[in-house]
């Protein structure tokens, strides 16, 4: 946090914008506890103001009861969190900023509060929430434009922004955000790619020719933006027998070297080798399968590691052979010296297209 952000903090706390039920998320066991203030007053209010996430919605509000549901889809952010972005945003007064995912309210009233409601708009693709959210900022004395809409068009009737900060993760940056931004301002947003959940922050400079660069900053965590969520459905059926046709080699690799949530060897995979998901999972206590499906065919592999054996085996269908691209894609992370998350970049063309780098822009990471 800086300085200028103490005001704001002291007029709008989070608790003003937490409902009666929550569910706050324990980091040591990654399970979401539900919260009553009716029931638990003084435990509804230690959690308000504790460092941690809050869901707010599960499943796109089609939950019901106390436990907890599939998939929240609603939240109030980390504290942290939030204050690291506003400090990243880099607001000054005057500034006119677009918000995409409003959820509860919070960081928009920071913002409003910061730099006045009129210079402040907020798109929230959920009715409830963005109706929450009003009934939430008006009742702090902040009247910012709420409106529900597609985040992923930004809302082209306030535009250009200074300022474009995202609060739903990201696996493309949308032109529109580019093309409602001033040159010399900023995008910044949770931004990743389907190989993982986790995000990295990146800050993204909107150039003269309407392109867009910038660093990653940190890793993040983040729920999706509706339309860019991945449905793990769709691979249901790519793999109708193991190991099938598959053709079948071995490699000295080990799920330590695939990396794990919030490692830079994860993230850079998912940099490096495109259109590519992945789970790992452990049937037993000395077997690890790591799977890997083509978002674009119907291709897949599988790794599976046995402890105490030199070599795990892989399995490989279809036309492209991911296997041999996540290992190629590590071989040369491993080349280049292991670089951390924040040597990477990204570039934003006007049409779409995401070309990530690493140390400078004109280093365009090869990817495919």
């Amino acid at each position: 946090m800086t300085p200028d952000w103490v005001e704001s903090l002291k007029a709008v706390p989070r608790a003003l914008f937490l409902p009666t039920l929550m569910w706050a998320h324990d980091m040591t066991t990654g399970e979401s506890v539900p919260v009553s203030r009716t029931d638990d007053p003084d435990e509804w209010q230690r959690q308000a103001f504790t460092d941690v996430p809050i869901v707010t919605q599960w499943d796109d509000g089609e939950h019901e009861g106390t436990e907890p549901g599939s998939l929240s889809t609603s939240s109030a952010s980390m504290p942290s969190v939030v204050t690291s972005m506003l400090r990243d945003l880099d607001v000054k007064p005057g500034l006119r900023v677009l918000e995409i995912g409003t959820g509860t309210g919070w960081n928009c009233a920071l913002l409003a509060h910061r730099l006045g409601s009129e210079n402040v708009v907020s798109v929230e693709v959920d009715g409830a929430v963005a109706a929450q959210a009003r009934t939430n900022l008006s009742r702090a004395g902040l009247h910012p434009d709420v409106i529900r809409g597609n985040g992923e068009l930004g809302w082209q009737r306030d535009a250009p922004y200074n300022r474009i900060i995202a609060t739903a993760g990201v696996r493309s940056v949308p032109p529109a955000w580019l093309a409602q931004t001033r040159p010399g301002g900023v995008i910044l947003a949770p931004w990743g790619t389907h190989y993982g959940n986790e995000d990295a922050l990146v800050r993204l400079t909107v150039n003269e020719d309407g392109s867009a660069s910038g660093p990653f900053l940190r890793p993040v965590a983040f729920m999706k933006l509706r339309d860019q969520r991945l449905d793990w459905e769709r691979f249901s059926d790519y793999v109708s027998a193991f190991p099938g046709d598959a053709i079948r080699s071995t490699t000295r690799l080990t799920p330590n070297d695939l990396g794990s949530q919030y490692e830079t060897a994860r993230f850079v995979t998912g940099l490096v080798v495109p259109d590519l998901a992945h789970v790992v999972n452990q049937p037993d206590a000395d077997t690890t399968n790591a799977w890997f499906f083509d978002l674009t065919s119907r291709s897949w592999a599988a790794v599976v590691f046995r402890t105490g054996e030199p070599f795990a085996t892989a399995y490989q269908s279809g036309g492209r052979q991911l296997w041999d691209e996540v290992e190629q894609a590590l071989t040369w992370w491993a080349r280049e010296g292991r670089p951390e998350l924040d040597q990477f970049g990204l570039t934003v063309l006007p049409d779409g297209e995401q070309r990530p780098w690493l140390g400078d822009p004109m280093n365009t990471i090869r990817t495919g």
